[in-house]
């Protein structure tokens, strides 16, 4: 299930050229946030089972108990991987309250909701309980990741409406989230640069 050391940069690149192929030209180009994914990209933290689009959705929680998780669907993308490769992606779903409009109108689960952890305390949660050192400058790389992961899904299904593949109503309206991913990982690097990181 995985090919080794090196999961990271093979994610780099490899969604990377995903964005490139499926790329249409009323979308931004993302270059500038592949990049600095290619400079910045961190060696791999571990290598363990991962469930490669593990999200809020894809949990069966107790009824009883809806802290306590009962199953998770949909592992046919699992693989041997980074762990912290598998929450930046899981972390590009959650949107919580404190987040802008266009985020909470495309939210896609109920993580806004009062008594859920913002990403950050998500992020520190599971961080702690894994031993894994953390601090935002590390973070930032996950983050982007995550996000642009996110709009690389988006964009090959909005792909198929541009060809005229579908007419799917919904996979029309991803061109919308692909400009907006596009924005949010150009402001985290802005926000990371006057941070005077790289």
């Amino acid at each position: 299930m995985g090919k080794g050391d090196g999961y990271v940069d093979r994610q780099v690149k490899g969604w990377s050229a995903r964005y490139r192929k499926a790329r249409t030209p009323n979308v931004g180009s993302f270059e500038s946030v592949m990049e600095w994914l290619e400079a910045n990209r961190p060696a791999d933290s571990g290598q363990v089972l991962i469930h490669n689009d593990f999200r809020f959705d894809n949990l069966v929680l107790a009824e009883g108990d809806p802290t306590r998780i009962v199953g998770v669907l949909d592992w046919e993308m699992a693989t041997v991987g980074d762990p912290l490769m598998d929450l930046g992606g899981a972390m590009a779903y959650w949107v919580q309250a404190s987040d802008d409009p266009v985020a909470r109108a495309l939210r896609l689960q109920p993580t806004h909701t009062p008594g859920m952890l913002t990403r950050i305390e998500a992020v520190r949660y599971y961080c702690d309980r894994m031993g894994i050192p953390m601090d935002a400058e590390r973070w930032a790389f996950y983050e982007v990741f995550g996000l642009f992961r996110l709009a690389v899904i988006a964009q090959q299904i909005y792909l198929r409406t541009y060809r005229g593949e579908t007419t799917n109503p919904q996979a029309k309206r991803m061109r919308w989230f692909v400009l907006y991913l596009d924005l949010r990982c150009r402001v985290l690097l802005r926000q990371h640069r006057r941070a005077g990181r790289r």
